[in-house]
């Protein structure tokens, strides 16, 4: 419990959420010598990146919500003094397919001659192959010069035009739908599929989708760490959150607990910010107010008329297996299959069927997925009796499942779902995945699955969208401020996914909105 429950007492700064980006914020503001109290509604800090035992009685340690690292810029890490690391994979990708009635597949990874060859077996030759490395150079040349400035203030438009210094790239990722070049650029529809899939995890959205929410969803998922490279973070995600934790205790922060925030009152230069526990209400002051929650959330906080929420569109399994399974293709080992992105009914039409269905009012009679191992990389999430007998984790992240299909009867559809989503799994399965399930303490499966509503009702995530609202392109805009954390409160701050720049596990608003603060402070 704080010092200051029961009494009114001044901070420099409030951090209302303890998620990974307000546990960064506070790290830099109380290493700047600022006095800072973190408040958080949960029990645990962490938000949605968090490592939880979900199976009882077994030890597993698994990255329940948010499970990969990419956007997280070493200098965070490196200013913080992170205890934190991350490995990375050798294998990118593999997506099976049946063609000519025989189970084949594509594996990205493992170096260039076995990407090439994976390319010829499916495609038969050397096209797509040398297609795949043009686009890629390309996304990678953007990666390059755009990553860096996540951590700056934010350029103009045609400042980032100019930095990216790519007219052709410009146009592909910024001017016209991402479904427009993987046409040009691929013949073949299963490539096409794996690279359209960056720009609709968590997005709801048709490859030629005249928002284009769909190439910004693409551009975060291909700029991270300036390479695009998308890692596993060692000891799960909750990892990441302790040492941000850590580093902020350290720093002098506060952090408390099982106290949620009802109201922020500001004048612009002062705030109280009156908060609930267990024990009743209670009120704090501060100068600056840095809000990790969603938009939504904010406007609720202070009086304000909340946007509408952005539809989240994405189920989440997390699955503990006795072993991997075997696979119908053969040729591949299964613990490279499973290293890398193994993709699920995710060819390029079967991606546009699915999207039209659930646009429909209707489940995706093939729901595409993505799944991952990330025990494979990272055994250390497992006891060591687990790692002694093979066990291996499953992450699975389901696509084009909008929150209004769970609004008649969640549980039952979300049941409807995971059984039709693990049936596409099975079609590419030697043996069916129930048989590989390890059993709980009560003799239950392990898996669980989570849909938008679920994550809506655990984490007030609005809609149950992943991103907090859809993301946004990375330069200013009309209304975005200096560092894309401003608000119509001078001494309220966004500090969460839903700032510009924010989405995915990358601490850039936490960082921004401190960069903001000590910028005003003089710092």
């Amino acid at each position: 419990m704080p010092a200051h429950e029961g009494h009114h007492r001044s901070y420099d700064a409030v951090i209302v959420g303890g998620g990974h980006n307000g546990l960064v914020a506070a790290a830099y503001l109380a290493r700047a010598g600022r006095s800072v109290l973190v408040l958080e509604r949960l029990g645990n800090t962490g938000g949605a990146a968090v490592s939880t035992r979900p199976f009882a009685g077994v030890d597993a340690r698994l990255s329940r919500y948010s499970y990969l690292v990419s956007l997280l810029p070493k200098k965070i890490v490196r200013d913080l003094g992170l205890d934190f690391r991350v490995r990375t994979r050798n294998v990118s990708s593999y997506t099976p397919v049946e063609r000519d009635g025989r189970p084949t597949g594509l594996l990205v990874g493992g170096g260039e001659r076995r990407t090439r060859e994976a390319f010829a077996r499916l495609t038969g030759g050397e096209r797509e192959y040398q297609a795949w490395q043009r686009f890629y150079d390309m996304t990678g040349r953007v990666a390059q010069r755009i990553f860096p400035t996540l951590t700056e203030p934010l350029p103009t438009r045609d400042e980032l035009r100019l930095r990216v210094d790519d007219e052709e790239a410009w146009r592909v990722l910024f001017e016209e739908p991402i479904g427009a070049a993987v046409e040009d650029r691929f013949a073949d529809d299963l490539v096409r599929g794996v690279v359209l899939t960056d720009a609709l995890i968590g997005t709801f959205a048709d490859a030629h989708d005249p928002s284009l929410k769909q190439n910004r969803c693409f551009l975060y998922h291909v700029i991270g760490g300036g390479t695009g490279a998308w890692d596993v973070p060692v000891g799960g995600m909750g990892a990441l959150t302790d040492a941000l934790a850590t580093a902020a205790r350290d720093a002098g922060a506060v952090l408390a607990t099982g106290h949620e925030v009802v109201r922020i009152d500001t004048d612009g230069s002062a705030a109280e910010i009156t908060y609930r526990t267990a024990d009743g209400e209670g009120a704090v002051a501060a100068r600056h107010v840095l809000v990790n929650a969603s938009p939504q959330q904010l406007a609720v906080l202070t009086g304000d008329q909340p946007p509408t929420p952005a539809e989240g569109a994405q189920l989440k399994v997390n699955m503990l297996l006795k072993r991997l399974p075997r696979l119908r293709d053969s040729e591949v080992d299964p613990r490279e299959a499973f290293a890398g992105t193994f993709h699920v009914a995710e060819g390029y039409q079967e991606l546009a069927t699915a999207h039209a269905q659930a646009a429909a009012g209707r489940l995706p009679t093939a729901p595409p997925s993505e799944i991952y191992c990330h025990s494979l990389t990272d055994p250390t999430i497992l006891g060591p009796d687990l790692v002694e007998q093979g066990y291996q984790t499953l992450t699975l992240f389901g696509l084009h499942t909008p929150a209004r299909l769970f609004d008649r009867d969640n549980d039952a559809v979300r049941e409807e779902l995971l059984k039709s989503t693990l049936a596409q799994l099975d079609a590419h399965l030697a043996e069916p995945l129930a048989d590989c399930l390890a059993t709980d303490a009560d003799g239950r499966p392990c898996i669980e699955a989570k849909t938008p509503l679920d994550l809506e009702q655990d984490l007030r995530l609005p809609g149950g969208n992943i991103f907090h609202r859809e993301l946004s392109w990375p330069y200013a805009q009309e209304g975005t401020g200096r560092w894309g954390v401003e608000t119509r409160h001078a001494n309220v701050l966004l500090c969460g996914a839903g700032a510009v720049r924010g989405g995915g596990v990358s601490g850039v608003p936490g960082h921004n909105a401190a960069m903001a603060v000590l910028e005003e402070l003089g710092d």
